[in-house]
């Protein structure tokens, strides 16, 4: 334990001694480097800012713009009044198909595609 005591305070001699050998600022100097640390960190937030909202821009006028003009592209309706004649089917959208009917009986026969079929 009294080994433990004594590097402790060795310890303590050479910090002591390290700290005298260092050359603190002035006040000046201090006050200086103060100035140009925060001057430096407002800058750089300054410029993050303005590409944070160049970014947005291209975003929301851009990109955003661009996804609703798809969007609306495939959301073609038919519309008689105007004679157009494009429509887009969704994949839950019925869609008319031709069911066979028995020349016999004159009932539909059943296909692998028809919903009578399961």
């Amino acid at each position: 334990m009294a080994q433990e005591g004594k590097k402790k305070k060795n310890f303590f001699k050479e910090v002591r001694a390290e700290l005298k050998k260092v050359i603190w600022p002035t006040p000046k100097q201090l006050a200086n480097g103060t100035v140009a640390v925060i001057t430096i960190v407002l800058i750089t937030a300054l410029i993050v800012f303005v590409l944070d909202l160049c970014f947005d821009m291209i975003n929301s006028y851009g990109i955003n713009n661009l996804k609703e003009r798809v969007e609306s592209s495939q959301k073609v309706v038919d519309n008689p009044a105007h004679g157009e004649e494009g429509h887009v089917h969704d994949e839950n959208e019925n869609v008319d198909t031709e069911v066979p009917i028995d020349e016999g009986t004159g009932a539909e026969t059943p296909t692998d595609e028809s919903p009578e079929a399961e």
